[in-house]
């Protein structure tokens, strides 16, 4: 497979969507790798690292565009870009569809696969491509909001931290997922009065137990908000509704309740913003007043740290190219749920059911798709099951009394029995003792019925 990395042209964007190591492995691997020339300047990385782990530096973004089978990037193509985009290509990059109803139709228009790292699960449900970029944009929102804070940024002169003598900010942040749980870390850090709004209670429980005394958790209504935004110098949107468009949490009026010269930073602007009054700025203008409140709303926020932010990204994304790479996207996705919930628009078709909902789009489920037969293909990690290996065990029944034992033979991944665990956990955490025995040949696992009293845990593995 032809692999292309353009330079990013999205305003004050400095990441890069692929480290040298990365076109190595692909190299490596018998696909050949094309990275436009300069693609890596912002994050430190020069054409000539690229070169000596095997890529072809190209000079024009167009020759990458109409070569490549597959296109990694870091941010969604932009206007300027979607003349390039051909029908069978597979983009894989941040798209935020939710946002931008004009990049929705045109990437549909296109013909292309577009798989967005923000709706691509692992196996536990997680978002391991959006989590490092929010652990950043969380961490920077603190960053940023302390120095619009600032008078000359026409903030209201306060520092975070406060002094002896003088109370220190107080800071609200709308959300309590990855990067509300970041930025409430570096504002509490700082000395910061902070509370921490979210809907999901065993979310706020963790967070209670996590978070040092100055961190407040309080489940979010229409009255905690326009509470809490009262009462704050910084406010933080923080909110993720995956592939939808993020819930607009603040009003135009609930404005007239903050302090002049307060600061939102609205992280939740990359999916259409969390605060009535956001829209999309840069890092050149990241800010602009609206009622006395200072708005930060700048739609890139990693790209400013864009060395960190590369390698963050990289190290996530490189194991699902070289997947998509060796296997297609098809046969990926078709093995592994999570790669097909990346999968946003396939072909013309909205295959994201919240992306189609946003804009009234039809939903075509990607497993309606026709397309031909292809292998199945293990996801990025896993281990596959070789031709001469023993036959797997099924599934597990609920066979109360009786005994279960299930051998696992030495031939048999770890990986396998792992995931032959998981498959079955509701079996195996019903009122029984699990034992699993491990011979010089094979694994037994058993399963004994017995009665619970008080003081006996739901159940209980033990190796042997």
């Amino acid at each position: 497979m032809i692999v292309g990395v353009p330079r990013e042209i999205k305003a004050d964007e400095y990441r890069v969507a692929m480290l040298p190591v990365g076109a190595e492995e692909l190299t490596s691997a018998g696909h050949q790798v094309l990275i436009e020339a300069g693609a890596g300047q912002g994050s430190g990385i020069v054409d000539a690292q690229y070169a000596s782990a095997g890529a072809t530096i190209v000079d024009s973004a167009g020759e990458i565009w109409a070569e490549a089978d597959m296109i990694v990037k870091v941010k969604e193509p932009q206007s300027s870009e979607w003349s390039l985009l051909r029908p069978d290509q597979v983009v894989f990059t941040y798209f935020h569809f939710a946002a931008d109803e004009s990049l929705t139709r045109a990437i549909v228009d296109s013909g292309i696969t577009a798989i967005a790292y923000e709706t691509l699960r692992d196996p536990r449900g997680g978002l391991p491509l959006l989590t490092p970029m929010s652990e950043v944009a969380g961490r920077m929102s603190i960053q940023e909001g302390a120095k619009f804070l600032e008078r000359p940024q026409e903030g209201r002169g306060i520092l975070l931290a406060g002094v002896p003598g003088v109370a220190p900010a107080e800071v609200a942040i709308l959300g309590g997922g990855v990067v509300g749980s970041n930025a409430a870390k570096v504002a509490a850090g700082l000395g910061a009065n902070v509370r921490i709004l979210d809907v999901n209670l065993d979310r706020l429980r963790y967070l209670d137990d996590i978070m040092p005394p100055n961190v407040t958790t309080l489940y979010s209504d229409r009255h905690t908000i326009r509470e809490s935004i009262e009462r704050a110098d910084l406010v933080i949107g923080a909110v993720l509704i995956t592939g939808a468009r993020a819930p607009r949490l603040v009003r135009r009026q609930d404005l007239g309740l903050m302090k002049t010269g307060s600061v939102i930073v609205d992280v939740a602007i990359d999916q259409g913003g969390c605060i009535e009054t956001s829209r999309p700025t840069t890092h050149l203008h990241p800010t602009y007043v609206v009622d006395g409140v200072v708005h930060y709303c700048v739609t890139n926020m990693p790209g400013a740290v864009g060395r960190t932010s590369t390698y963050a990204l990289c190290n996530v994304t490189l194991p699902y190219v070289l997947q998509l790479a060796k296997n297609g996207w098809r046969a990926l996705a078709a093995s592994d749920p999570g790669v097909a919930e990346g999968v946003n628009i396939d072909r013309g078709r909205v295959t994201n059911r919240a992306v189609a909902a946003t804009f009234g789009l039809p939903y075509s489920p990607l497993d309606d798709r026709p397309h031909a037969p292809a292998a199945t293909a293990a996801p990025p990690g896993a281990e596959t099951e070789k031709a001469d290996e023993p036959p797997w065990p099924g599934p597990m029944h609920n066979r109360e009394p009786a005994t279960v034992e299930t051998d696992f033979h030495e031939t048999h991944p770890p990986g396998r029995f792992m995931r032959w665990v998981t498959t079955n956990t509701k079996i195996l955490m019903s009122t029984t003792t699990t034992t699993i025995t491990r011979t010089s040949t094979n694994m037994k696992l058993r399963r004994h019925s017995k009665k619970r009293s008080s003081s006996t845990p739901r159940a209980r593995f033990s190796w042997k």
